[in-house]
């Protein structure tokens, strides 16, 4: 499983022109789901994007990244993306291989974000499998590429 992390000021996603995910500070989480990945994959996933220390310490004026997005009460918008398992280092045309068959990866998609809801927090989503546009306004910027494989 891989999922680029982006700490954003505000974020959404549209289909044909109309928005149906929305949120303002918190992250943006771009999901790859592979062939072989589990629910152990989805759990670690779900308690990092959770956990991860990526905002500042307000109270404090450190700057450090001392908070997660559970403890500032940020937003999650979470945008299945298959290409995250594109494979470029043959050919012109990337290789997609190690993506799960859509099927799967819906049923996981689907479970990873019940999971993420589960925290309380305000999760937003788009649509699995259809053709989005994505508007990040990212924060920092910040992007982190976290990966979990199947053991």
């Amino acid at each position: 499983m891989r999922v680029v992390i982006q700490r954003v000021k505000s974020s959404q996603v549209s289909i044909a022109g109309e928005v149906v995910g929305k949120i303002g500070r918190g992250l943006n989480l771009l999901v790859g789901i592979a062939s072989t990945d589990t629910e152990a994959e989805l759990d670690w996933m779900v308690r990092k994007c959770l956990e991860l220390r990526l905002f500042a310490n307000e109270e404090n004026g450190s700057g450090r990244w001392e908070k997660s997005v559970q403890e500032i009460d940020g937003e999650l918008l979470v945008v299945s993306q298959f290409t995250l398992y594109g494979d470029c280092r043959k050919g012109r045309r990337p290789s997609f291989d190690k993506s799960a068959a859509p099927e799967v990866a819906k049923n996981l998609y689907d479970r990873f974000v019940d999971k993420l809801r589960q925290s309380g927090l305000r999760v937003q989503t788009g649509e699995f499998g259809a053709m989005m546009q994505v508007a990040i306004e990212n924060d920092g910027p910040v992007t982190l590429l976290l990966e979990r494989e199947a053991s």
